[in-house]
């Protein structure tokens, strides 16, 4: 894009140049503000996936990658922002500039672009000054060539409630290691309604899917694995299973499923209670868990079990 398009003269894209520079990146908010600092000291991100368009000392737009500590390469783009004051043609170009920029130079030729993900108010909808943001930052996306995936709920909840006493219906263990538990992800995938998963489904065999997040998800949370949940009938038989977790940031019921044949039982309910039961005990001050929006039985569940719609996640692809 020329920057001559742009009504504003002097617009400079680069990247920060170290942490000192954190300062000039929290020109603009959003939710995640708070843990760039920590992030950046434990490599989950560099200073080279934070970018800046200023003009002047005017910071007008701003993005961030994210991976795991280590990572040689961006998992998430997770941050987008521009100046909200911006006259509206300002916003769209500047914004599209600076990710043309930054994506060019910081991702590797071929490989798959990172997701766009951002957390939004539940009633983003309903707000017309929230919904002109969320939109505008949509359309930067989508003029790089991103479009909407999916939209999810962010669910949490808080500490204090009860938590249902088991009803003997099912009994719990850990997972007789990694291949009974990929084994377990590989049956729910039939019927599934998450959408991560369908599109998993079109490249992968189910096995190959499951052995995929088992690796790039499961496997990496430091958390206990004997938190792990396998749930079956009194005769042994799977139902089941819940993995709860920690994520580096929160307690999360990291997944939770029932198998085909056991579905529409009732079986979820006792399942995530056992899940929040095994992080309840960790005194843990909330638990935190997401589904598509479109999973209305998943969400049913949780919130039957008491956790609370607070946001939602747009999640953008560019394939």
């Amino acid at each position: 894009m020329n920057t001559a398009s742009l009504s504003l003269p002097s617009v400079t894209v680069r990247p920060i140049a170290g942490p000192d520079e954190l300062g000039l990146f929290l020109g603009l908010s959003y939710a995640l503000d708070a843990e760039l600092s920590a992030d950046l000291e434990q490599g989950r991100r560099r200073p080279g996936w934070l970018w800046v368009a200023v003009q002047g000392d005017r910071l007008l737009a701003r993005l961030a990658w994210w991976s795991r500590p280590g990572a040689a390469e961006p998992l998430l783009l997770d941050i987008l922002d521009v100046d909200d004051t911006l006259p509206a043609e300002d916003r769209l170009a500047v914004g599209e500039h600076l990710l043309r920029t930054a994506m060019s130079a910081v991702l590797r030729d071929g490989a798959p672009i990172p997701e766009y993900t951002r957390f939004v108010p539940s009633d983003w909808r309903d707000r017309p000054e929230v919904r002109r943001a969320v939109e505008d930052r949509m359309a930067i996306a989508g003029r790089t060539g991103a479009r909407l995936f999916v939209e999810r709920l962010r669910l949490n909840r808080s500490p204090g409630l009860p938590v249902p006493a088991p009803t003997g219906r099912l009994v719990f263990r850990t997972p007789r290691g990694e291949e009974e538990l990929t084994g377990l992800m590989a049956r729910v995938l039939e019927g599934t309604l998450d959408a991560h998963s369908v599109h998993d489904l079109t490249t992968m065999t189910a096995q190959e899917a499951a052995a995929a997040q088992y690796a790039d998800e499961l496997a990496r949370y430091r958390s206990p694995r004997d938190w792990w949940r396998v749930a079956t009938l009194p005769d042994g038989d799977p139902v089941g299973f819940v993995v709860p977790a920690h994520n580096g940031y929160n307690p999360i019921i990291a997944y939770l499923a029932v198998l085909p044949e056991h579905r529409g039982r009732g079986y979820v309910d006792e399942i995530l209670a056992e899940g929040t039961r095994v992080l309840t005990a960790q005194d843990v001050p909330r638990i935190r868990a997401s589904t598509d929006l479109g999973n209305a039985p998943m969400a049913a569940a949780f919130a039957r079990a008491g956790y609370v719609d607070f946001e939602r996640e747009i999640n953008m692809t560019w394939s």
